[in-house]
């Protein structure tokens, strides 16, 4: 699998991709549709305040999420804890928790986390599992409540989405399709799409390796039923209605992700394309790079923002 040390700061990009475009589909229509985009109908430059914390918190600070009056920033190579809470808007430190370690109350990773129903899930990687977490009495902590471990056939995964109270959706490395609907008990009920790349080699004799290239970044609305993905290499974003079954795929410039094989593993080249998105009620936000591997070995993974 691509290493986490392949994420780098970069460059915000805004797709506003209107969830409308999904309604062109006719509800019959369960083929993707790939189509090229060049630049976007809006653009938007952010601006914010900036709040200094105490960095001896952090190694590696990657997500954050707001949920009323909680922050959560996520330390993606975390060395006591992956996970620490704050009071929101000001950022006082309340507490961590996802303490780095192996034993059973332990994560040896944690490459996501969401708020759901006022409680918060992550993902390890490492385990294969996921666990809920809940608020403290005080709300200044969070408690660990649930550890759902996912069945053996489900290979490492990368990320997750909350689809509903009793299942979750997961990329599928076996390349056999493209997501995975999980139950609240770990067990696969559904498999979703398929990857939609050009390259008919791969997809016959390297599918693991085809997967692992197209490693994605996702997330999901339920109020309108929206699913999108974002890979982590080139520049693709796939849009799906798991109201309707409508797929929609919009490429960039940089195109699908680039690899090459080498003992059954994909080796990225190509560029480094996103590291995030957030499906609202009206649009599609993802953060995007857009720097090649080649650069990236020029300046020695030193890369500007």
């Amino acid at each position: 699998m691509f290493s986490n040390h392949l994420y780098w700061n970069g460059k915000l990009l805004l797709l506003i991709l209107v969830v409308g475009l999904l309604s062109s589909c006719s509800q019959s229509q369960k083929a993707f549709l790939a189509d090229k985009y060049s630049d976007f109908p809006k653009e938007k430059e952010l601006r914010g305040e900036v709040i200094e914390l105490d960095t001896a918190l952090f190694r590696y600070p990657f997500r954050i999420r707001i949920e009323g009056d909680k922050a959560i920033v996520m330390d993606l190579h975390g060395s006591d804890c992956y996970g620490h809470l704050f009071q929101y808007p000001g950022f006082q430190y309340l507490s961590s928790f996802g303490r780095r370690g192996d034993s059973p109350t332990e994560m040896l990773s944690m490459e996501n986390f969401r708020f759901h129903n006022h409680k918060v899930w992550t993902l390890d990687a490492n385990k294969s599992e996921l666990t809920r977490l809940d608020f403290s009495s005080s709300g200044d902590s969070l408690l660990r409540e649930e550890t759902v471990t996912l069945d053996e056939d489900i290979l490492r995964p990368l990320d997750f989405a909350i689809y509903n109270d009793t299942t979750f959706v997961i990329p599928d490395y076996s390349g056999e399709s493209r997501f995975l609907k999980v139950n609240c008990k770990g067990k696969l009920i559904e498999k979703i799409g398929a990857i939609p790349t050009a390259n008919e080699k791969a997809l016959q004799e390297a599918r693991p390796a085809l997967a692992q290239a197209w490693r994605s970044f996702l997330d999901y609305n339920p109020h309108n039923g929206v699913l999108a993905a974002v890979t982590q290499l080139g520049e693709v974003v796939e849009v799906y209605n798991l109201k309707d079954s409508t797929h929609v795929v919009r490429i960039g410039e940089h195109d699908e992700p680039e690899f090459k094989v080498s003992d059954g593993y994909g080796i990225p080249t190509g560029i480094m394309g996103f590291s995030d998105v957030q499906v609202t009620d009206s649009a599609i936000y993802a953060v995007f790079h857009g720097t090649s591997f080649k650069e990236i070995a020029r300046q020695s993974g030193s890369i500007p923002d």
